[in-house]
């Protein structure tokens, strides 16, 4: 089982290699689902060894709708970050209507294949009419993985659609299971036949005067969840 630890720190990236992740999915913004980190962030969290980081790139909280603009800015932090040593960036573009915005989609992935870093399609996945058509359809862009709850709003409840989705990707692309992943659920959802884990593994606190909260690594998830598999 492969294990990727969403974070949106350096300590958090430090965890996730003592514990045995493969990767880490860096993002700011956690409260809001995660946005673009910072490349210096990027920068410090790729001196870390062992560590594949793979970048949240999400320019704006709420749907997956992006204008032209949006869709510049994220190829030039595609860009940045593949310069700060990420491995992979992490996105994902759909149409007003929950369909998948195909070319928006191929723009990204055309420019991170130049930079040699893996795709993986978020979860605007969990928001899409047709999953299997979608799933189809990111093989065909070249996407490495997609993220997703099964259509549900935590993965083990989106089981039966994971259990799909795994039977249809025939390791043409790795099927991650995301959302409410913890050491009660997990070793169902690999018996589902799912790649890969991802999961949150910190405290939040807000902090004093309503200038929003405060994330600290927290080894207990984490460390129950690895330890099931070892």
């Amino acid at each position: 089982m492969i294990f990727e630890l969403c974070t949106d720190s350096f300590e958090g990236a430090i965890m996730a290699q003592k514990y045995g992740a493969k990767r880490i999915e860096l993002c700011s913004a956690l409260s809001v689902g995660g946005l673009t980190p910072s490349p210096s962030l990027t920068a410090l969290c790729a001196t870390i060894q062992e560590i594949e980081v793979h970048v949240m790139i999400r320019p704006k909280e709420g749907s997956f709708v992006y204008s032209s603009s949006d869709l510049e800015m994220m190829l030039n932090d595609i860009q940045l970050h593949a310069k700060a040593g990420a491995r992979g960036v992490v996105f994902g573009c759909l149409t007003e209507g929950n369909q998948l915005e195909i070319q928006q989609n191929i723009t990204l992935v055309e420019e991170a294949r130049k930079l040699n870093l893996e795709c993986t399609f978020h979860r605007a996945f969990d928001f899409v009419d047709s999953p299997m058509n979608t799933l189809e359809s990111l093989i065909n862009i070249g996407f490495q993985r997609v993220l997703t709850s099964g259509g549900m709003p935590i993965a083990i409840d989106g089981i039966g659609l994971l259990k799909d989705l795994v039977k249809r990707a025939d390791q043409e692309i790795e099927i991650m299971a995301g959302s409410g992943v913890n050491a009660s659920n997990a070793l169902e959802l690999q018996n589902a036949g799912v790649h890969a884990l991802h999961f949150t593994s910190h405290h939040s606190k807000p902090y004093e005067h309503d200038m929003g909260t405060s994330n600290s690594p927290n080894p207990t998830k984490i460390n129950s969840i690895v330890s099931l598999f070892q």
